[in-house]
């Protein structure tokens, strides 16, 4: 019985930062998700949201188990074309201007065209802007230089960019010899990748899971509501994987899994998070308990529609969340292996 390689999980998570999917705009990374699932064997179907649903029978087909990830991010949608040419944006998700200042993106027409752009200060040069350093990082100063011979709002427009138009930022991922991987979208396509190469190695190893799984890869959840539907009524638990966000008093690091106690939600299900440490202390896995106070998953999202579930969340740490983030292949391989050991467990009763 062999547990997922990390750095085949690793490949697979550069290879979905690559792909991009603001909120909105997840059709290509789901198709991508879909192949890969198909190639395995797996049943898959997807919901009208646009997500897609996995499911692997177990032994108890009346309780069930569902564990999310969300392949959509953090983006951008045209605002206002300027008469200058440049683009004002409307973001999507929420991240904050000063983390998008400078980086390279691409605006994708309704006809499916792409153009290369990059997210500027109005006020960027020194030589000509005396407050190019102290002018707020918002809406009004910001906007995208398009990669093209355009000075007007009708030039763009010819082009055939138009407002509602998504833009994306690049990941500019790199995977370092040391370990580190650095990427754009690591929230959350590292756990989306975990779960791809979990499916894998269940499948691959015929393992026969206790309950039967679903798996939702969720497309909305950075705007509050990916997972909040298509919960079977033999769900009992819900477990998000997500991210655990880091910075000062926080214990998340990027060597471990984190498990979530509590966020802007309120407190996650006391006897699922207790059985989680326990399976961790029980395999000798590294993990943190943390408390992230602006922060809502899926299953906090499921929890508020209504559904009458256990709910969780845990995840690899992730440092600079909502900007260009970075984790490593320890924190990455620790929650693989909490993952491994909580789909052959037994449910919290």
């Amino acid at each position: 019985m062999s547990l997922p390689n990390v750095d085949e999980t690793i490949d697979v998570i550069k290879k979905l930062v690559e792909i991009p999917s603001p909120s909105g705009n997840t059709n290509e990374v789901i198709t991508f998700v879909e192949k890969l699932l198909t190639d395995m064997n797996v049943e898959t179907k997807r919901n009208r949201k646009g997500g897609l649903i996995a499911t692997i029978h177990g032994e108890n087909t009346s309780k069930h188990r569902m564990l999310t990830a969300h392949v959509d991010t953090l983006g951008a949608m045209v605002k206002e074309i300027k008469p200058s040419g440049r683009l004002k944006l409307d973001l999507i998700g929420g991240f904050k201007y000063n983390a998008i200042e400078g980086e390279y993106c691409q605006i994708e027409t309704s006809t499916g065209n792409i153009f290369s752009g990059t997210i500027l200060m109005h006020q960027t040069s020194v030589h000509v802007y005396k407050d190019a350093g102290k002018a707020e990082r918002n809406q009004s100063n910001m906007e995208v230089r398009i990669d093209e011979k355009v000075s007007s709002a009708e030039e763009v427009r010819e082009l055939g960019i138009e407002v509602g138009d998504f833009v994306s930022l690049d990941p500019r991922v790199q995977v370092l010899d040391n370990g580190f991987i650095k990427s754009r979208h690591l929230d959350d396509k590292a756990s989306v990748g975990i779960l791809l190469e979990l499916i894998k190695s269940v499948k691959n190893n015929n393992i026969s899971l206790p309950n039967t799984t679903h798996f939702l890869i969720s497309n909305n959840e950075e705007i509050g509501y990916g997972g909040n539907s298509n919960i079977t009524q033999e769900t009992v638990e819900y477990l998000a994987v997500d991210m655990g966000a880091m910075g000062d008093g926080q214990s998340t690091d990027e060597y471990t899994a984190s498990i979530c106690v509590k966020d802007a939600s309120g407190p996650y299900h006391y006897a699922l998070r207790k059985n989680l440490v326990k399976l961790a202390e029980d395999n000798g896995i590294g993990y943190k308990l943390d408390i992230y106070p602006y922060y809502g998953s899926d299953a906090s999202a499921a929890i508020r529609a209504g559904n009458d579930i256990i709910h969780g969340l845990i995840g690899p740490g992730i440092d600079s969340s909502h900007a260009y983030e970075r984790t490593h292949k320890d924190s990455i391989d620790e929650t693989t292996k909490l993952l491994w050991h909580y789909l052959q467990a037994e449910m919290v009763e």
